[in-house]
């Protein structure tokens, strides 16, 4: 069955509509709507500013237009209410959710303009829905394991519920009694209940499926006046008889052993760290965000005696600006775990977040010039907020800094490592990742980094193996390369040992398990640095991590070192492997070329990894240099006599073509404890008009493993015209205050702190 409603495409249509405005519609003489009861989107005073001013207000008001013009297409086009068959990318779940995002625009120009025509077609599309909902069983594709019923999942659903119950906000005044109880009986009570009684290991988990199905829940319990559904979506169902085996489709656990705490006010807790760090990463984050602060700007609104937004010190105004610190230098959020590349703050999530914590949370006038780029605003209260402040020249620039972002909701479970710094036309960006697993979501990824020049990736984290909303791609789902390769160590700029994934690929072992801290400095001119360990990742193994920018006059550009020291007191086969861009340019090792190709392996990732070259006998010092973007990069090494080289590129046993093709290089090793010491320098440039190339080599010389004791770890780094640096690493003791001493080729070196760096 499909619903649809075409305006006035008939004499009969015309009538209908003249007879339903009779019944819905308030007083036509006054085209200024009127708030009759508590609005989760508005105040009276807030609406009175917005219907009196909007026109004097340009970003407003040219977000207004636009959103003008997109409603009337689709009024023009008509109602369309189709039975859910398809999955993402499909047409019938891509014509839901347009529906759903139409309905809240128009019912917010209507409040704003009092134009009839937007109530109307708010007030259909919810009656269209109303004699649909009741009719429908479960989606009839069993792949999700909380099926919805417009959508393949309830997740989708919830995002329905949650938009929808800001479009009957805005027209729940002008209703008579009658139609009110027909929306709320046949649909919105109904729903409710379906995406939490009725789907507890939906709506129960601390999750972000959970954060948007409470959202729901709550707002159109805030918006019917109905305190039970407000309470469940607050607090979660008293007993939802779940139990700690159960998982979703991507291994996470729906309860965790020890939970005893569901619903909004959980997920604020529980999903974030101190810092707004959010357990599934920046992508994730960003997808939840939108629940999080809308559901929160109305309990604002509606229930204001719960200071919703000075909940746990903050927490969701911390985790909107620590989302706008994961990004790169072109806004976009950092591939961490489970993440599609190219999202970024310009998207619908952000732009509410940032209007709504801009209004609520301080009025930082450094979100208006993250406001300004998004170059919209919301039509509500924060969104003419945002817009009023930049008319009145209150911008001031935000810029991102480097910073350190723990995880946990204690903080307590590693961490994020975010290096910045700053050259003449541009900046390096190194991310360090040191957090917990990150739920279902998260990679065995455990101590790796990727690197950014002028937010062009240099060394890249792959992100996820699926194609949203391509219904072509197994539905736009996640692909089963996410779990075989993209998830698996390999697909990381970090250390595998044997072979084998971090915690043998078990979910259930890797979300007990976390990287920890343990040091980091940002606050020196010339240096900033991070170091983490790992002891649970490969048994026996320790892992600590470390990875600096330093800048120097000898480089034109900062530089970064990595140094990786790894004890273990029986031998392993250590592979570090590093995912680049571009057209290598010359490899100081000889190399032998396979005329037939094969995968580097048969399991944990290696069997998607075709290897294309192999060097056996390395030079003192490996040196590889690459061409991305017109631009030289070159990364050279520390190594011994009996390491080997590999030349990669993904895409190995992948017959439907559901990888990325994308070149890689990685060091193996045979030791028992050892030290994986590199630079990677960016440098030069080549134009392809005239043909010059400049700087195009590497001013690195040598990288030279000095010491590796119980308790430090020391490198030299020589520049090719004499001059050298050497950075030493403590292993036992991070304390700040911590004087050492220790003896380096007879040469007494001697500082206080977790590092010490000397110019030579």
């Amino acid at each position: 069955m499909t619903k649809k409603i075409s305006y006035c495409s008939s004499l009969f249509s015309c009538l209908s509509l003249l007879f339903l405005f009779a019944l819905i519609s308030c007083d036509t003489a006054d085209k200024t709507a009127k708030l009759g009861h508590q609005s989760i989107l508005f105040t009276e005073a807030s609406l009175g500013t917005i219907q009196e001013q909007y026109a004097q207000v340009p970003l407003f008001y040219e977000s207004m237009q636009q959103t003008i013009t997109d409603v009337d297409e689709q009024i023009t086009l008509g109602i369309d209410v189709p039975e859910p068959k398809d999955l993402a990318g499909g047409y019938t779940h891509e014509r839901h959710k347009l529906n759903y995002l139409t309905m809240q625009r128009a019912g917010k120009l209507y409040v704003i303009t009092g134009e009839e025509k937007y109530k109307t077609y708010v007030h259909d599309m919810l009656r269209a829905y109303a004699e649909l909902f009741p009719t429908l069983d479960r989606h009839p594709s069993k792949k999700s394991y909380s099926r919805g019923k417009l959508f393949w999942q309830c997740l989708n659903d919830a995002n329905w519920l949650v938009y929808a119950s800001q479009a009957y906000d805005c027209i729940y005044d002008q209703l008579s009694d009658e139609e009110k109880e027909l929306l709320e009986t046949k649909l919105f009570r109904p729903y409710a209940d379906f995406l939490s009684i009725e789907t507890p290991q939906f709506f129960n988990r601390i999750h972000n499926h959970s954060t948007w199905a409470n959202a729901g829940v709550g707002m159109i319990g805030l918006v019917m006046n109905d305190e039970e559904l407000v309470k469940r979506a607050l607090y979660g169902l008293e007993d939802d008889g779940l139990n700690t085996e159960a998982k979703d489709n991507d291994g996470g656990s729906i309860k965790e052993e020890g939970q005893d705490r569901a619903g909004f006010l959980a997920q604020m807790d529980l999903l974030f760290s101190p810092d707004g760090f959010y357990a599934e990463g920046p992508y994730y984050q960003r997808y939840a965000i939108y629940p999080f602060v809308v559901f929160a700007a109305s309990l604002e609104n509606a229930r204001p005696e719960l200071k919703i937004f000075e909940h746990r010190e903050g927490i969701l105004s911390k985790a909107v600006y620590a989302l706008l610190n994961l990004t790169d230098s072109d806004g976009e959020f950092y591939p961490i775990n489970d993440a599609q590349k190219g999202m970024s703050y310009y998207s619908r999530e952000l732009v509410s977040a940032v209007d709504i914590i801009y209004h609520f949370g301080g009025q930082n006038p450094e979100l208006l010039s993250i406001a300004g780029k998004q170059n919209r605003v919301l039509l509500d209260a924060s969104g003419f907020s945002v817009a009023q402040a930049i008319k009145d020249g209150k911008t001031k620039d935000f810029v991102p800094q480097s910073m350190e972002l723990r995880d946990g909701a204690d903080g307590s479970e590693g961490g994020l490592g975010i290096l910045r710094m700053n050259y003449a036309g541009g900046d390096i960006n190194a991310v360090f990742k040191y957090t917990a697993q990150g739920m279902g979501h998260g990679h065995y990824d455990k101590l790796s980094y990727a690197l950014y020049d002028n937010g062009a990736e240099v060394l890249q984290d792959y992100g996820v193996a699926r194609f949203v909303n391509i219904e072509q791609k197994y539905g736009g789902g996640y692909l089963k390369e996410n779990k075989t390769y993209a998830k698996q160590t390999i697909a990381h700029n970090t250390l595998v040992v044997n072979q084998t994934t971090n915690y043998g690929g078990n979910i259930d072992i890797a979300n007990k398990h976390h990287a920890d801290r343990f040091f980091f400095d940002a606050s020196q001119p010339d240096i900033q640095i991070a170091s983490a360990t790992d002891t649970h990742a490969y048994e026996g193994v320790r892992m600590q991590r470390t990875i600096a920018l330093i800048a120097d006059s000898l480089w034109e550009r900062p530089l970064l070192v990595d140094v990786m020291d790894v004890e273990s007191e029986k031998e392993n086969t250590y592979d570090l492997p590093y995912y680049y861009f571009g057209q290598i340019i010359s490899a100081n090792m000889e190399y032998e070329t396979l005329e037939a190709r094969k995968p580097l392996g048969e399991k944990y990732g290696y069997q998607h990894i075709m290897e294309e070259a192999r060097a056996s006998s390395l030079m003192e010092d490996a040196k590889l240099s690459w061409m991305n973007d017109y631009r030289f990069y070159s990364w050279t090494a520390a190594d011994s006599d009996a390491d080997e080289f590999v030349f990669g590129r993904i895409g190995a046993n992948d017959p439907n073509f559901n990888l990325r093709h994308d070149p890689m290089f990685m060091l193996r090793r045979k030791a028992k404890s050892t030290v994986f010491a590199a630079t990677l320098e960016s440098h030069g440039d080549y134009s392809p008009v005239s043909e010059f190339s400049r700087d195009a080599f590497a001013m690195v010389d040598a990288v030279e493993v000095l010491m590796q004791s119980d308790e430090y770890t020391a490198v030299e780094v020589r520049h090719h015209g004499g001059a050298s640096f050497r950075l030493v690493i403590c292993k036992k003791d991070n304390k700040a205050d911590q004087a050492h001493t220790i003896e380096i080729e007879s040469e007494k070196l001697s500082w206080t702190g977790p590092y010490f760096l000397q110019r030579k």
